[in-house]
């Protein structure tokens, strides 16, 4: 029989305490991930033990009032980046794919301005076991005078691991140990990275050579399964052996195409071969196959060490490396030294001169340099000398020297440097030499010395160099805390001296240098100036926005202070009510008597006066806004989160009622609030119910109840509460409540599991079956499932109830079977009661076994009832009487029939103390019910079932026929 179900809202009269609620926030972390276990160690501290990969989840559950905020932070190892550069503000952590950088201790702090916070931590320790690294070496020694030689061979084996792992040898498929063998000695090396076990081998014997495994373990641990690895050990492995076809140092010319082969000369296994470039990696268009490393059309950035390196874990591996130099200059730079003895800064008559020239090039060792004077070469004399590699100079430097410096050696000098025989072209630099040739001055422009500009537009910083011949100028910093120029560099070189920024900022404020370069010049001690840069914004000021609340009548003074910016002082300060002009502008105050806030009074709060207000305050540059928003609203109510057992569910009507708690935030801040306004709406659906609720005065911290019923399981309600005071609606505040199924142990009370919750009343998966219980609803059936066998819905008849089943297709066979295990119960009574509705429709229905699991001496499974069979496509109740003699669970198993079509369903399963009814009745067979007809008054009979509306006379309301028959009330048709 269909049944139809009416969603009745009852708002109880509400109860005030009056003992203050508000307190301080606690906390506990749980755990909800892929933990393998979670343990107290020997210094009780909490240890989450879980695998690498896995997924972590740990839940900080908070109780105080108002509800905390909760902040997860961690120490010890390093998380993630994103992870250490932002806390997680939620009472969730979740981490995918965790991994073992990821462990150390976690931190939960809950705060709510109550008390001091609450901060609770948890150790997490992840578990991983890598592929162990099996490596040979081999010594030779002489023994009794060169007579004969002793060859011992030692097999390594490393692994990273946590735990530390256990270490297994075998030779071939038996097991070596330590005392086993007196050729074989099994030992841990000191100062080892990671794990290590040796296995040495003393004075090679025929038998010696053989398979050998190092297997590593971790006992199972996080269910990482074991790992090994295998090296044949044989008389001719040995360690790797390489040559190459080129010199190791390789000087080409840009354009060529470069070809280095690299060849094996020995080792056995035979050795892997692998190319590297140092610093980075290969060149692109580079092709390194095998042993032969290819790069076409070289260039001058593909200079470099190229590494070729051979590896079969005998041994060390093999390198060879290349120095690869491709030809190429740049940079070509000159000084002009004056007579270093004498100390002198200027070019004299009588006095040494020395030009020196110098260029970037690879290899920096061949390059040759010819000086040229007025256009012919430079001829050498007594007084005029050639020098290379002058040791106060960088390396690879031409000078010439002029001795006694006469007038005839005025003239232009050309240094010219280039590679013999190479297609490279030459650089030069020319240098004139006078009496007009004069050391470098530098100076700030007249009116340059302070720069001021606006925050995001460009500046230039100028110095003037004066002399013959004129150097670069180099750019830094003055200031220690800021080093770096805006470029990211601490030096910069500007040919014409000047120093061009792009949208500048704030930061960027603060004195620079400005110094002469000691090359392309007189090579003296730097001549230097300073610019300052100011850089202006606009100012900064608090409160950006604050919410005022006052009540009526009540005086307000609201004030917008300046925090910072360039330059320090208010010009003008512009007050606004909901947009419109308040006041008239103030007067412009002299920069020293500049006030750094602005003022604003309201006699008293009214509704006219009640709105928006904006301070705009600008220092010349820019402008700020205060905001301010003067109502005598009330704040919004606190609801209250740590309701003990808020949820109470009612048998068979597939109701439930919730009791909702609250306070009121700062109820004295305004006027005394008058009633709330409650609205209640299933989610997913549009319309709510409203009801207003008077209230008698709120003192702060008094806990505020409401009592909300038929509400329908297992929907969830958005429930929304607004306070009114004589100005009106105030904030409103809004939360979610869900269905939740109670788990605690069975008391004189009904306790009926329907399994709406993702919990299911603390019901688990016996892992020790074949398969699990699947939860689901109308809803959430596979549309593909097999027909004629499982249930439509569940016992209620709604597409949204969700019941407990066994899905009997493929994989599933004959006899599978899956348990469905109950929380565990103490037993306090001598007789309970297990009611549950089952469904088994199909041919191939199996058997619904429903036993008891007693824990009073270990676990003993004992059968209390077993049904097998087609039972029709009906939902059946049965009542199954137990008598567990000390801690006891209940357990639904399931067995596989003889096919698909053997779906089997269990719903509203309750336990409760005392005797089971005698008599049983199916809910959803006919009853003859035999009542009195409303007008004539004649006795007649009525076809019913229990879940029929009855009209009861004395609660004067309709019922179901359950409620009637088991409170005993009177009813009519």
């Amino acid at each position: 029989m269909e049944v139809t179900c009416l969603l009745l809202l009852a708002l109880i009269p509400f109860h005030c305490r009056g003992q203050g609620v508000y307190a301080p926030a606690q906390a506990q972390i749980v755990h909800a991930g892929q933990a393998c276990v979670v343990k107290e160690d020997n210094i009780s501290e909490r240890v989450y033990t879980i695998r690498e990969g896995d997924t972590l989840m740990l839940q900080c559950l908070v109780t105080g009032h108002p509800r905390p905020q909760v902040r997860w932070t961690k120490t010890a190892g390093s998380a993630s980046d994103k992870f250490q550069e932002t806390s997680v503000f939620n009472e969730t952590l979740r981490i995918e794919r965790i991994a073992r950088t990821q462990g150390g201790r976690y931190y939960c702090k809950a705060e709510n301005g109550v008390g001091v916070p609450a901060i609770k931590s948890i150790r997490v320790d992840v578990q991983y076991l890598d592929e162990p690294v099996l490596t040979v070496h081999q010594t030779v020694s002489d023994v009794r005078g060169n007579f004969y030689q002793e060859k011992t061979v030692f097999l390594r084996c490393t692994v990273n691991s946590n735990p530390p792992a256990r270490f297994i040898w075998k030779r071939g498929s038996d097991t070596l140990s330590h005392s086993q063998d007196n050729g074989v000695d099994i030992y841990e090396p000191l100062y080892t990275q990671g794990e290590t076990k040796v296995l040495k081998l003393k004075n090679l014997r025929p038998q010696d050579y053989a398979s050998y495994t190092c297997q590593v373990s971790v006992r199972n641990v996080c269910g990482i399964p074991d790992k090994a690895i295998t090296f044949r050990l044989t008389n001719t492995t040995a360690p790797p052996a390489l040559k190459l076809s080129v010199n190791e140092t390789l000087v080409v010319n840009p354009g060529e195409n470069v070809t280095v082969q690299c060849l094996l000369t020995g080792g056995d296994p035979l050795p892997e071969l692998q190319w590297s470039h140092g610093p980075g990696p290969l060149p692109l268009g580079a092709l390194a196959q095998g042993g032969t490393l290819s790069i076409p059309s070289v260039q001058a950035r593909d200079s470099g060490y190229y590494n070729c390196t051979a590896t079969n874990n005998v041994g060390n591996p093999a390198k060879k490396t290349v120095n690869l130099l491709v030809r190429s200059m740049k940079n070509a730079t000159f000084q002009i030294t004056p007579d270093v003895i004498k100390e002198s800064e200027n070019i004299q008559l009588g006095q040494d001169l020395k030009l020196s020239c110098h260029v970037d090039a690879v290899p920096q060792e061949k390059v040759t340099y010819q000086w040229f004077k007025n256009g012919k070469p430079a001829r050498m004399s007594k007084r005029l000398l050639v020098t290379r590699n002058d040791p106060e100079l960088p390396a690879v430097t031409s000078s010439l020297e002029l001795i006694d410096l006469h007038f005839s050696d005025y003239g232009t000098y050309l240094c010219m440097a280039s590679f013999p025989g190479a297609p490279v072209p030459d650089l030069s630099v020319e240098v004139n030499i006078s009496s007009e040739t004069v050391p470098p001055t530098i100076s700030v422009p007249k009116g340059r010395a302070v720069v001021t500009v606006r925050e995001g537009s460009p500046a230039e910083l100028q110095c003037e160099v004066r002399g013959k011949p004129r150097p670069p100028v180099l750019w830094s910093r003055v200031d220690k805390e800021a080093a770096l120029l805006p470029s990211g560099l601490p030096l910069e070189e500007t040919p014409d001296g000047k120093l061009r920024l792009e949208r500048v900022s704030r930061d960027m404020s603060g004195t620079y240098r400005c110094q002469t370069a000691r090359y392309n010049g007189f090579n003296v001690r730097p001549r230097e100036a300073q610019v300052q840069l100011n850089v202006q914004f606009p100012p900064e000021v608090e409160p950006s926005s604050q919410d005022v609340r006052q009540a009526l009548g009540r005086p307000v003074l609201l004030r917008c202070s300046l925090l910072r910016g360039s330059p320090q002082r208010i010009a003008s300060a512009v007050w606004r009510f909901k947009g419109q002009l308040l006041l008239p502008p103030p007067p412009v105050v002299p920069a020293a008597e500049a006030l750094d806030h602005a003022e604003l009074h309201l006699d008293a709060v009214t509704r006219d006066s009640s709105g928006s207000y904006e301070c705009s305050v600008s220092n010349d540059v820019g402008s700020a806004a205060c905001l301010f928003q003067v109502s005598a609203k009330a704040y919004s109510p606190e609801f209250y989160f740590d309701t003990p057992n808020p949820t109470r569910s009612h048998k068979l009507s597939k109701n439930y009622s919730y009791v909702l708690q609250w306070t009121q935030r700062e109820p004295d801040a305004v006027d005394p609030v008058l009633n709330y306004r409650l609205s209640v709406r299933q989610l997913n659906q549009h319309n709510a119910v409203v009801k207003a609720i008077p209230v008698r005065r709120v003192e702060k911290g008094q806990l505020l109840e409401y009592i909300l019923t038929d509400l329908r399981v297992p929907h969830s309600y958005e429930v929304r509460l607004t306070p009114y005071t004589t100005f009106g609606a105030g904030d409103m505040a809004s939360r979610i409540i869900h269905y939740t199924e109670p788990i605690n142990s069975p008391n004189l009370s009904d306790n009926t599991c329907h399994f709406e919750d993702e919990k299911i009343c603390g019901y688990t998966q016996d892992l020790t079956d074949n398969f699990d219980w699947t939860r689901q609803n109308a809803l959430t059936q596979n549309p593909k499932r097999s027909p004629n066998t499982g249930p439509p819905t569940d016992i209620s008849g709604t597409p949204e109830g969700y019941y407990m089943f066994i899905e009997t297709s493929r994989p599933r066979e004959l006899g599978d079977r899956a348990r469905l295990v109950s929380p565990l119960y103490n037993a306090s009574a001598k007789f309970y009661c297990v009611s549950f509705f089952y469904h088994m429709y199909g041919k191939h229905i199996g058997s619904l076994n429903l036993l008891v699991r007693s824990r009073n001496k270990g676990a003993l499974d004992t059968h209390a009832w077993s049904l097998s069979g087609n039972k029709g496509n009906v939902w059946q109740q049965v009542h199954v009487p137990i008598n567990p003699s000390g801690p006891f669970q209940i357990i639904f198993e399931g067995v596989r029939g003889s096919g698909y079509l053997g779906d089997i369903a269990i719903d509203d399963v309750t336990l409760k103390k005392g005797e089971c009814p005698r008599k049983q009745m199916d809910p959803n067979k006919g009853i003859l019910l035999c009542g009195l007809d409303s007008e004539d008054l004649h006795p007649v009979l009525l076809p019913v079932n229990l879940y029929s509306f009855v009209h009861s006379t004395d609660a004067n309301q309709t019922l179901p026929l359950w409620e009637l028959l088991f409170n005993g009330r009177d009813g009519q048709m």
